[in-house]
């Protein structure tokens, strides 16, 4: 069972890697996209040292991660739409480093690069937090109502961190284009949000209350 979670992970890791790269440095015409470079490496290092934690510490929560199986068909769509502006947004930065459409200063990356990992360090936090976080919409066996932490302050500290993950990476890939493409994403996660919520207030005990006790779903004091 170890193992083949172990390996159902590592082949998971690789072929984001591969995929990654590829959108990346194909359509950047070289491997000398150095903005390439510095976001595949603060990407999947934390990512490889999150999974190698959760397999050591808590392999039925890696388990819930690696599946990538949506049931809820609207969840479907709107992960799909997440896909492309994902896609979109990646191949237009290596095509603005290709054909320099974009001037962005390499402070403004290194920044983004800070805020990257910072978002990273949250969204490590929100799995110690929660032993429910699994990718897809659904209500587990026994599941409860996590209200600490960081539960506390907003109802989706997940979804805060993807946000500012995303955000971050055109920056880091130093492309304004791309930017303006990822902005797009926030909207997506306003529906996720909303279509989850209604599964939970529905099927979770305890959940309505809870969002009575904590108002903001994703920013602390605006939303």
């Amino acid at each position: 069972m170890n193992i083949k979670l172990l390996l159902q992970a590592l082949i998971k890791y690789i072929f984001g890697l591969i995929m990654v790269g590829i959108l990346l440095f194909l359509p950047a015409g070289t491997i000398n996209y150095w903005n390439g470079w510095l976001l595949i490496g603060l990407l999947f290092i934390p990512m490889l040292v999150f999974g190698l934690i959760l397999f050591i510490k808590d392999k039925e929560l890696l388990k819930k991660r690696l599946n990538s199986k949506e049931k809820e068909p609207y969840q479907k769509k709107l992960i799909a739409i997440s896909l492309i502006i994902f896609i979109i947004g990646f191949v237009l930065a290596a095509l603005d480093f290709r054909y320099h459409w974009s001037n962005m200063s390499p402070y403004l990356v290194s920044f983004a690069s800070i805020v990257l990992l910072i978002a990273y360090a949250i969204y490590g936090q929100v799995m110690r937090e929660n032993e429910y976080l699994s990718r897809i919409v659904e209500i587990q066996k026994e599941q409860k109502v996590i209200d600490t932490g960081l539960y506390a302050i907003v109802r989706h500290p997940m979804y805060f961190a993807i946000t500012i993950l995303f955000l971050s990476f055109p920056i880091v890939l130093g492309s304004w284009i791309s930017f303006i493409i990822f902005c797009s994403f926030p909207f997506v996660l306003v529906k996720r949000i909303k279509n989850e919520e209604d599964i939970l207030e529905n099927g979770l005990e305890g959940y309505k209350e809870y969002k009575q006790k904590v108002k903001y779903k994703m920013i602390p004091f605006i939303w």
